[in-house]
C-alpha cells in the first residue's frame, strides 16, 4: 500500500502520466505506442500539440528523448512560437540509451539507433543503422545481415 501511494504522489509531483512502461517515463500529449514496445526509465515522449507514432515491438532504452518540440528559435527571438513536427518510429526499432529523436524524424522499420545518437528530422529507410552526432545513416545495414 505504501509503495502504491508513494508512486501516486511521485507521479503527481513530477507531472508524470501513469503508463504501463515504467513509473519514471515522462509522457506528455497523446502518443500512439504499439503493442510489445518497451520504454526504459527516465525516457521522455513529448507529443504535446503534435503527433508521435511508435510501432509495435520497439525497444526504447533508458534516458531517451523523443520530442516533437523545438524552442530554440523562440528563445533567441527569431520566432514567436515553438516549432512542433510529428515523429514516426516504425515497427521493430531499437533506440539506445541517451539518444534524442527530433521532431520531423521518420525511422524505418527494423532499424537500430545507437546509444547517444541525435536523430535529425529526416526519413530513414528500413533496416538502417544510425549512429553519432552528427548522425551517420548506414542504409540497409541490417537487411544485408538477414538470411
Amino acid at each position: 500500500m505504501i509503495k502504491s501511494e508513494f508512486k501516486k504522489k511521485l507521479i503527481k509531483t513530477l507531472n508524470f502520466q501513469e503508463n504501463p512502461y515504467h513509473p519514471l517515463v515522462w509522457i506528455s500529449g497523446k502518443p500512439r505506442i504499439g503493442k510489445k514496445t518497451f520504454i526504459g526509465g527516465f525516457s521522455e515522449i513529448n507529443a504535446t500539440n503534435s503527433d508521435v507514432k511508435i510501432g509495435t515491438n520497439c525497444d526504447i532504452a533508458a534516458f531517451v528523448s523523443i520530442n516533437v518540440a523545438d524552442s530554440h528559435l523562440r528563445c533567441v527571438g527569431l520566432s514567436k512560437r515553438i516549432s512542433r513536427k510529428k515523429i514516426i518510429i516504425e515497427n521493430n526499432v531499437f533506440i539506445g540509451c541517451y539518444s534524442m529523436i527530433k521532431g520531423g524524424a521518420h525511422i524505418g522499420h527494423h532499424s537500430v539507433i545507437a546509444a547517444g545518437t541525435i536523430v535529425d528530422p529526416v526519413k530513414i529507410p528500413p533496416y538502417s543503422l544510425i549512429s553519432g552526432n552528427p548522425m551517420i545513416v548506414k542504409k540497409g545495414y541490417y537487411k544485408k545481415k538477414r538470411k
